[in-house]
């Protein structure tokens, strides 16, 4: 890691909400809420998720699968993701997700007339807006676990055994 963390501190509890209390629980409350609010279908949410996790080199995003009503991803979508240009594995929705969040993050200044007008073809404005937003919350946030090397830090429970 890149900060120090006090002895016997969970390092991802002690940055996100002791570190900088006017702005790291808020910070979390914003990432927390793309879960428990959002409204875009599995399959498209984390095609555009993984893309970034990918993206930012965040292993634990990587790792991690959203799961709504007890479904998942199947094990192979991370790597359908990775290949969104040339994959059949991937829906137009989820394929537009994916090159959404890449562009997003690596070519904004990209987005031609020609990108926007398939995407509106597949997504509503309320839905462009959502993934959006979505999408600067996993970029930032996911960054700065990356950068701080937090991402190491975080382990999901079903690995805690192979530590």
């Amino acid at each position: 890691m890149k900060i120090d963390v006090p002895e016997g501190k969970d390092p991802i509890i002690y940055v996100w909400g002791e570190m900088v209390p006017g702005i790291g629980p808020a910070a979390a409350a914003f990432a927390q809420s793309v879960y428990e609010h959002g409204t875009l279908g599995l399959r498209e949410f984390e095609a555009a998720r993984l893309r970034i996790a990918q993206v930012n080199g965040c292993l634990f995003c990587q790792d991690w699968r959203t799961e709504r009503d007890g479904v998942t991803v199947e094990d192979t979508f991370p790597d359908a993701v990775t290949a969104w240009r040339t994959t059949t594995d991937l829906d137009d929705r989820a394929r537009l997700a994916a090159e959404y969040a890449e562009r997003y993050a690596l070519d904004h200044h990209g987005l031609d007339d020609d990108f926007w007008a398939r995407f509106k073809a597949a997504y509503s404005d309320n839905e462009v807006v959502e993934l959006s937003m979505c999408l600067g919350s996993w970029l930032s946030f996911g960054r700065l676990n990356r950068v701080l090397g937090l991402d190491q830090a975080c382990v999901l429970p079903s690995h805690y055994s192979s530590r």
